[in-house]
């Protein structure tokens, strides 16, 4: 598993093979569903799963 929080939109397509606005959408839909929330500014954050009882 990989596990690199701060991680690019471009290095992440790349690794999954699939083009940075693909990668876009997923992040805006994980985001409407609070599954993630974004730590810190657009550069130097990361996003963070949000934990669920």
């Amino acid at each position: 598993m990989l596990v690199e929080p701060q991680i690019s939109r471009s290095k992440l397509s790349k690794l999954l093979g699939i083009n940075p606005s693909a990668i876009q959408k997923h992040i805006e839909k994980l985001k409407a569903k609070h599954i993630i929330k974004r730590i810190g500014p657009d550069k130097g954050g990361h996003w963070e799963v949000i934990e669920n009882d």
